[in-house]
């Protein structure tokens, strides 16, 4: 006679959707602040040159001096009755939004970070645990680049190698072109066209930059940005839009014309009334909320402007959880 297996109790048969963001430190605390930096810097996609150096220069004096500027930086916008960043409130807010349009007993979704809390792996394990057999995952990176999409895929490859019982995998590309998204942003700037009582001398896009070099490498990111900015040009013809590159890092040249350098140089040339759009960050986070907002608007103030106003990302608005549901569709 055969002896009876007591093999444990397995779920399986579900599709598990992984919406996944950059990340967000813990808190503002110094300690936490370090914590993410050193992740997130640490990262060779982030980070392009001799690791060995990279790791000198990194924990001898950036994680030393950088995390008290960044605190600041995070204190500004940080949520204090939630006690949590705008990047995670939001990102968690889509997840919720699109689970409760497309969810049902055999699809999950769930959001994660690359950096930081909830990591990829921890969101994965739970998605395997609840027996999604299937996986999707969705970077919340309009343009790709390989500092964003491709190292969210590299974290996934890696969580999957350690699994006995691997899901089946589909990674959502980019969608800088697709209609729902530029529709998206040019309902933002129509809804704040109507809130302001002024007329803007122009629009200012402003995208996340990188390092010259990885263009000249080969990624297309440079090339996505400027696809939206026309895409979106070709519906909001009514003021010219410009495309720019902010959050530069370090001492090498990265994608030009940089943001910050703009905003000095516009009102100079008479554009002293524009509006700023950051159609690359699906969420409201420190670079747009503090770096354009804050520091973006006193530089272009003290520099002659007058008026100064950021659109808000797409961040929950029906709009966008529209553009996440009909990517995830499409591919489920």
């Amino acid at each position: 006679m055969n002896k009876k297996l007591n093999h444990p109790q397995i779920n399986f048969g579900k599709t598990g959707v992984l919406i996944i963001n950059l990340g967000t430190p813990d808190s503002t605390s110094w300690f936490d602040i370090r914590k993410y930096l050193k992740e997130f810097l640490s990262d060779k996609r982030v980070i392009e040159v001799n690791p060995i150096i990279w790791q000198i220069i990194l924990n001898v004096f950036i994680l030393n001096l950088r995390p008290s500027k960044t605190a600041k930086a995070y204190k500004e916008i940080w949520m204090k009755d939630e006690n949590i960043s705008p990047l995670l409130y939001y990102t968690q807010k889509q997840s919720e939004k699109i689970s409760n349009l497309i969810s049902s007993e055999n699809l999950i979704v769930d959001f994660a970070m690359r950096y930081g809390n909830p990591s990829i792996k921890s969101k994965i394990s739970k998605l395997h645990q609840l027996g999604c057999e299937n996986l999707v995952i969705l970077p919340l990176y309009p343009q790709y680049a390989a500092a964003t999409t491709a190292t969210v895929c590299d974290e996934v490859y890696r969580t999957l190698m350690n699994m006995r019982w691997q899901p089946s995998l589909k990674i959502i590309p980019h969608y800088e072109s697709d209609p729902l998204y530029i529709d998206a942003i040019v309902n933002s700037l129509n809804k704040k066209i109507t809130e302001i009582n002024w007329k803007p001398d122009l629009i200012v896009a402003s995208y996340h930059g990188i390092p010259k070099k990885y263009f000249d490498q080969g990624d297309p990111y440079h090339c996505y940005c400027h696809k939206t900015s026309r895409l979106i040009s070709e519906k909001f013809n009514s003021v010219k839009i410009i495309t720019t590159f902010q959050s530069r890092f370090g001492p090498q040249e990265w994608l030009k014309p940089y943001t910050d350098k703009t905003f000095e140089l516009l009102p100079k040339e008479g554009k002293k009334n524009i509006l700023v759009i950051c159609p690359g960050f699906s969420s409201d986070c420190v670079e747009t909320l503090e770096e354009i907002s804050i520091q973006g608007k006193e530089s272009f103030i003290v520099s002659g402007g007058e008026n100064f106003e950021m659109v808000p990302c797409l961040n929950d608005s029906d709009d966008h959880i529209n553009l996440l549901k009909s990517l995830i569709q499409k591919s489920v």
